[in-house]
């Protein structure tokens, strides 16, 4: 799996002109899921995501998580994370899963999010989406479950 996380003042996602989903405070993550992704990675992300210290304690430091400041997410599938632009000038997307493979890991991390008692909201998966966001800091990190969750996918 593949994040790009951002922390945000605030956040949306827009399907048809209609607002689906929307946050304060909190993170905004857009999320591709490879061939390779399994069940255990996307357990293994949404808990990190959730403990991730990178909101601001009283010195300024990032210090606090996601759970420590009572923050949201909005999370929003993006197959377009795994474009592979190494050759020729039209992205190539053989490296995302397709929808029938992606969209039940995608269920799995927003159920597992909502298990630890945060608010979720989500995107419509595999919809073309409007994403609004403020970004606080800037803040932006990015997750790559195969670099970093120990052993691998």
């Amino acid at each position: 799996m593949r994040l790009i996380v951002q922390r945000v003042s605030q956040a949306s996602v827009e399907v048809d002109r209609q607002v689906v989903a929307e946050i304060g405070r909190g993170l905004m993550v857009l999320v591709g899921i490879s061939r390779t992704d399994t069940r255990e990675a996307a357990l293994w992300a949404a808990d990190k995501l959730v403990l991730l210290r990178i909101f601001s304690d009283v010195d300024g430091r990032m210090n606090l998580s996601l759970k420590e400041v009572n923050g949201s997410l909005l999370v929003v599938s993006q197959f377009t994370l795994f474009a592979e632009v190494r050759r020729g000038l039209r992205p190539d997307f053989r490296g995302a899963a397709p929808a029938q493979q992606a969209e039940p890991l995608y269920q799995v991390f927003l159920e597992r999010l909502r298990g630890h008692g945060q608010s979720v909201e989500s995107g419509v998966f595999g919809a073309h989406m409007q994403v609004r966001l403020v970004n606080d800091g800037p803040v932006t990190l990015i997750i790559d479950t195969d670099e970093v969750m120990p052993g691998g996918v």
